[in-house]
């Protein structure tokens, strides 16, 4: 089936999670309270996680102008909350900051991920979210048990020590990734693995909700989209005229659209015609959203929505060292010492995969994030043995004059 790509998007996209204790108003699009609820330590891991997505969403936008951007910050933060388990030290200390986890301790922060891991996989019945983990590590590469035991007691991670030099590692990586998306991310890990490498540490999120008021496929219409770098393209374009949370001022308007019971939503910032929407990303703050989801108010609206399918990927290393997690990725300072007692592991990079698809009928959504955990290797130093015919030249640095050239067959003595 072919899939639409919607050029150079300019919606914020977010599934938010509504819990009971929220305090913006959405009017009918209000569902009954979950039958669970979120303690004080699962609202300040996912306060802090929320923050740390708008930080990495505005990071990867100044790299990423007019171009399409999809992350899931769920599943980032997941899989850093498994490798907290294996840092220390200041490495321990830079990634919890970075997240926003600073004074909570790894005991509080595995079990918030636990409970709300639990939360949200039994919220809506009408509304299918899965998450899931793994841990996958090199033969003979000497595991500490507890980091082993704790990632499978709170993040529920599948563990398993693998060949790394066959072909059949790869596959049996890239099929889980593939089961645990519903076959939306097919694969992780492309080629070989490299030599280094001792661990991949994988989270893997799936999403489908259906609208709680769908839009009528009949009403789905061709029409003109302006795109971020001012050309026009052709989108198929829905609508539907229904009373749903809504704000709007001279700079933005905002709709929160509900999935099955209310319990979730896509929430989507529409900037006013002429923002840059790079701009306008990358200005994005938790402080912003929340001013904005505040506003929110019920208004019967006539909503027109393009239908669009997008996959995103990024290697993350640069932009998560921006937020500050520099030490981690670096195999001279990284400390991982309660991963393993091996010497030398560090972080080499982050993958991170995306895809959406909306429709009339609903969202489907996957995310994968891989972190990359391998040992230093010391590169001896090259060795250049002048034993067979060579060239060489005298010249003048400055100017870059030759002086002489030559070419040595047969090296003659005096």
């Amino acid at each position: 089936m072919k899939k639409e790509i919607f050029p150079a998007l300019v919606i914020a996209v977010s599934v938010t999670i509504v819990s009971s204790c929220r305090t913006s108003t959405t009017g009918p699009s209000d569902g009954p309270p979950p039958a669970g609820s979120l303690g004080t330590m699962e609202k300040a891991i996912a306060a802090s996680d929320n923050s740390f997505g708008f930080k990495l969403f505005a990071q990867i936008n100044k790299s990423e102008q007019n171009k399409n951007v999809f992350i899931s910050p769920f599943s980032v933060s997941t899989a850093f909350g498994m490798l907290l388990n294996g840092a220390n030290g200041p490495t321990l200390d830079s990634l919890k900051q970075s997240l926003g986890d600073a004074g909570m301790s790894l005991n509080d922060i595995n079990n918030a991920y636990k409970n709300s891991s639990a939360f949200l996989t039994a919220l809506d019945a009408n509304v299918s979210f899965q998450n899931a983990n793994s841990i996958w590590y090199r033969n003979g590469f000497l595991v500490l048990p507890e980091f082993l035991s704790v990632n499978k007691n709170y993040f529920d991670a599948d563990v398993a020590a693998l060949d790394f030099t066959q072909p059949s590692a790869v596959q049996t990586i890239n099929n889980w990734v593939d089961t645990k998306t519903n076959g939306k991310i097919p694969s992780i890990i492309s080629g070989s693995i490299p030599g280094n490498v001792r661990m991949y540490l994988i989270n893997a999120i799936y999403f489908k909700g259906a609208w709680k008021y769908a839009f009528n496929a009949s009403a789905t219409k061709d029409a003109s989209f302006t795109c971020a770098d001012g050309s026009l393209a052709t989108c198929k374009l829905m609508s539907q005229e229904k009373t749903f949370a809504y704000y709007g001022d001279n700079t933005l308007q905002a709709i929160d659209m509900p999935y099955g019971d209310g319990s979730f939503s896509m929430t989507v910032v529409l900037p006013a015609a002429g923002t840059s929407v790079d701009q306008f990303a990358s200005a994005l703050t938790q402080q912003q959203w929340d001013a904005i989801i505040s506003k929110l108010d019920s208004s019967a609206v006539e909503l027109y929505m393009p239908r669009f399918t997008m996959d995103f990927s990024k290697l993350l290393k640069n932009d998560l060292t921006a937020l500050g997690m520099g030490i981690a990725f670096d195999p001279d300072r990284a400390d991982l010492s309660r991963i393993s007692q091996l010497a030398g592991l560090f972080v080499t990079d982050v993958i991170h995969k995306t895809y959406v698809a909306v429709n009339e009928e609903g969202t489907e959504a996957a995310a994968v994030t891989s972190i990359v955990v391998a040992v230093k290797v010391n590169v001896p130093n090259p060795v250049m043995r002048i034993d067979h015919p060579f060239i060489f030249a005298i010249r003048e640095h400055q100017s870059g004059t030759i002086l002489f050239i030559g070419k040595v067959t047969t090296p003659a003595g005096p």
